[in-house]
């Protein structure tokens, strides 16, 4: 398992790079617009983590803006924690047994959805590419929230 990323919604995008930007003294890794969901994704990296994010793209910080307006009541500005697996389906079966709840399966082979003891959100990744999807997971639903 590998960390990749802490995911945060922020309500103002350019207030929020200007802070952790030009003050705080993150870099732009990279940026994501994307019209259709109606959402941006910056992922900033510290100085000292510069080379390893652009090359592995880990350890980053990923602000979320959503175009659409919304409130952030009760720790929804913090998103997820994101680790990379070898194996999800594996992984997601292994964190069954233990009796966590797989509350976005991975349907698609590549990403999972579960929630800490204290409800952090916590992203699964599949290294590299996708899994052939595959049951149980692929019919699995959502549960809860995530």
């Amino acid at each position: 398992m590998r960390y990749l990323h802490t995911m945060i919604r922020v309500g103002d995008l350019a207030e929020s790079l200007n802070f952790y930007c030009n003050k705080l003294g993150l870099s732009q890794v990279q940026r994501i617009d994307n019209p259709e969901g109606r959402f941006t994704l910056v992922y900033l990296a510290a100085p000292a983590d510069l080379s390893a994010a652009r090359d592995q793209r880990a350890p980053l910080l990923e602000l979320t803006h959503n175009w659409d307006p919304e409130p952030y009541a009760g720790g929804r500005n913090f998103g997820h924690l994101a680790f990379e697996v070898e194996d999800i389906y594996q992984t997601c079966r292994q964190l069954q047994y233990q009796g966590v709840s797989i509350l976005r399966p991975p349907r698609d082979g590549y990403m999972a959805f579960i929630r800490s003891p204290d409800q952090i959100s916590i992203e699964l990744l599949q290294k590299g590419q996708p899994l052939t999807p595959q049951e149980p997971w692929a019919s699995m639903q959502n549960s809860g929230t995530w």
